[in-house]
């Protein structure tokens, strides 16, 4: 059985949420080794508030590469059926030649750094039609003014996959705008997948606009 996604308990967490959906959405909660959820939790929240205060900016992007390291290698080691793929940079957008669109069009998920009034990590779960699915972790009854002009969808039908629909334009702004991911050089994303389920190229259909 597939759980429904979680929200994040405070302000902080949308790190380890984000990543925690991810395996949660891609594996049946019987299959979930307990060492990444120790594991996950363990090494991230490690950047310091301005005050001084722990945790209270959240995850760094050294955290998350580790992290999909960790994962990979724990998989790797124990032959459980995750891979995952840390990229930076320019590689992370949205549209044709991206590898995001290319590992949720193949069944895979995306974990992402974007911008939510700060920095930002939601889950991009799917594609269609100029739009990505995605789970952010912070809860939302319905959708907000700042929404709507983006053209944004809010919905709560569908907690195993998504509560967002996005179009693909939002998200490659260099801005620090609603789900922009914002400079080129900051932007990182974490691309997971169960390789049962992987599909090649072969079986997929283009989607890309």
């Amino acid at each position: 059985m597939k759980i429904p996604l979680r929200y994040q308990m405070s302000e902080y967490d949308c790190g380890p949420t984000a990543l925690l959906n991810a395996v949660s959405y891609l594996f049946p909660r019987r299959e979930v080794p307990p060492e990444i959820i120790r594991s996950v939790m363990l090494y991230t929240l490690d950047c310091y508030g301005m005050d001084g205060t722990a945790c209270k900016a959240g995850t760094s992007r050294m955290a998350m590469m580790y992290l999909a390291n960790w994962l990979e290698g724990f998989s790797r080691a124990t032959k459980f059926p995750l891979t995952c793929q840390y990229i930076s940079g320019r590689a992370v957008h949205i549209g044709a030649h991206s590898y995001i669109n290319d590992a949720l069009v193949r069944g895979g998920a995306a974990v992402v750094r974007l911008f939510y009034e700060v920095e930002h990590y939601a889950l991009l779960t799917g594609a269609s039609e100029g739009h990505i699915y995605l789970f952010d972790p912070y809860y939302l009854a319905e959708a907000e003014p700042e929404f709507v002009q983006e053209g944004i969808a809010v919905t709560l039908a569908h907690p195993h996959s998504y509560n967002r629909i996005v179009p693909f334009d939002v998200f490659n702004r260099e801005t620090q705008e609603l789900y922009a991911f914002g400079a080129v050089d900051s932007r990182e994303a974490v691309l997971l997948f169960d390789e049962r389920t992987r599909r090649t190229a072969d079986d997929t259909i283009e989607y890309f606009i």
